[in-house]
């Protein structure tokens, strides 16, 4: 299994650089469609000019859809209502298709095919396959697409798939997670606070703090508000299995990096959301669905982490004898979304006006900015070189798994075309190994450690604490180390 994870990085650095190469050779999708979605969403959160979308669902009356085309796609449905309208009708509600290529239909008389708005609203949190009569039309002036339902939109059978298997795998990571804990690493908190509570701050508070700076001066939150979005996502999730590891492979203190991630993730529930909400909150065409956050959070998260603990309370044993493939899984699993979902997602990452050099530069810099600080404020307050180690990585890798699948379960719902979301948590996940192991090498120049650091008194009090791999293993490398 060694052989296999010093051999990653490897791997994922060549997969991110194919992806970028392929992508440079694919010129990007006109924005007509993005166009005429912002147009209606502006109306439905301004209110302004509202009669338009009466006038919208009414004018295709007069149509003659005997010239319809018949068209099958794979798409999704949004469902735009005006701001604070008390009631569902054609008064106050639109209903548009966007094809995956990014072409925007106005869907027409939905009723007439046997579907209420409700209905509609719940259909649009999923990637369809849609037949429709689709036919051109001029209102106010504008020509815009109008299409028919033929038939029952579906699900891709590959969408669902994908859903189902990363929230699984995330569930099976996190209880996982929390076969490696018990209370002591919490108890932590009281007995070595240092390195614990400014771990949650630079996770929780320096991070996000980053990814405001690097979205604003990027030009990102005001050119294409969902890059900005996912820049502070992957920001205010929890760290992960990942850090752990590189950690293992730093020679840091593994059980601070264990106790952070545990804190870190308990947190989570609260500050994910909270913070995504608050960053986002001056972004117009954003709306944070907080409730949903939270709740799949809890779900995906903490519930999958108690019961871990509960197995590790009453079968220790066969917790520590699984370890080694629950860490092994995190990292599968991690591989997993990433390959499958940008696959998935290729037309996207095609756009090179949007994902360009300087996206992947800003991505890139999120991580290496988060391990140099990580490195860097632990000095300020008196804490070793073999604390710093952990805090580092802690700070700049970041539960990538956690940010793709919140992505993924979101971006219907939020309006997010380009699954940019996504794109950002993707590719910070193959970033973040890059920049982990630019910092392990870095690490024996800039913060080396001396035998004196890993006995420290206050270092002992950690390092019975957690074991990514098998006991006996941990005890070497720290002896080691």
């Amino acid at each position: 299994m060694k052989q296999m994870f010093t051999s990653l990085p490897t791997r994922l650095f060549l997969l991110f650089i194919l992806f970028t190469i392929q992508s440079s050779y694919v010129h990007a999708n006109p924005a007509d469609g993005e166009r005429v979605y912002d147009y209606f969403s502006r109306i439905a959160r301004t209110g302004e000019n509202a009669s338009v979308f009466q006038q919208i669902n009414n004018e295709p009356h007069n149509f003659n859809w005997n010239n319809a085309k018949t068209m099958e796609f794979e798409g999704n449905l949004r469902v735009l209502k005006i701001k604070d309208a008390g009631e569902n009708n054609e008064k106050t509600t639109i209903v548009l298709i966007r094809k995956l290529t990014g072409e925007v239909f106005i869907l027409y008389n939905p009723a007439k095919a046997g579907f209420d708005l409700d209905t509609l609203t719940d259909m649009s949190k999923n990637r369809l396959i849609l037949k429709l009569n689709v036919l051109k039309g001029v209102v106010q002036g504008q020509e815009f697409i109008y299409a028919k339902l033929i038939g029952t939109p579906t699900q891709p059978l590959f969408d669902q798939i994908f859903k189902i298997s990363i929230v699984l795998m995330l569930i099976l990571i996190m209880i996982g997670m929390g076969m490696t804990l018990t209370m002591k690493e919490f108890a932590l908190v009281f007995q070595s606070p240092r390195g614990i509570i400014l771990g949650q701050f630079l996770q929780f508070g320096l991070m996000p703090v980053i990814a405001v700076l690097l979205g604003y001066v990027s030009g990102f939150q005001s050119e294409y508000p969902y890059i900005y979005v996912g820049i502070i996502l992957i920001a205010v999730c929890p760290g992960g299995v990942v850090s752990n590891l590189m950690t293992h492979y730093a020679k840091g203190d593994l059980a601070l990096s264990i106790s952070i991630t545990s804190f870190s993730t308990v947190l989570s529930l609260f500050f994910t959301p909270f913070l995504l909400s608050f960053y986002c909150k001056n972004v117009p065409e954003i709306s944070i669905p907080v409730p949903a956050v939270a709740l799949t959070i809890t779900i995906l998260v903490i519930i999958p982490l108690i019961v871990g603990m509960l197995i590790r309370k009453k079968w220790k044993n066969f917790a520590q004898k699984a370890t080694p493939f629950f860490s092994a899984l995190g990292i599968v699993t991690v591989l997993f979304i990433m390959v499958a979902g940008i696959i998935s997602n290729m037309d996207k990452l095609s756009d090179i006006t949007r994902y360009g050099l300087k996206f992947y530069f800003v991505v890139f810099l999120l991580t290496i900015l988060g391990m140099i600080l990580g490195g860097f404020f632990p000095k300020l307050f008196k804490i070793n070189n073999f604390q710093a180690r952990a805090i580092s990585l802690e700070t700049g890798l970041r539960n990538s798994a956690l940010a793709m699948t919140l992505a993924i379960l979101m971006q219907d719902q939020m309006g997010d075309f380009y699954s940019s979301m996504f794109v950002v948590s993707g590719i910070f996940g193959l970033l973040m190994f890059v920049s982990g192991l630019i910092s392990i090498i870095a690490f024996k120049w800039v913060l080396p450690v001396t035998a004196d650091e890993t006995t420290s008194e206050s270092d002992e009090s950690d390092k019975s604490t957690f074991d990514p791999q098998p006991t006996k293993e941990t005890i070497a490398y720290t002896k080691t180390s």
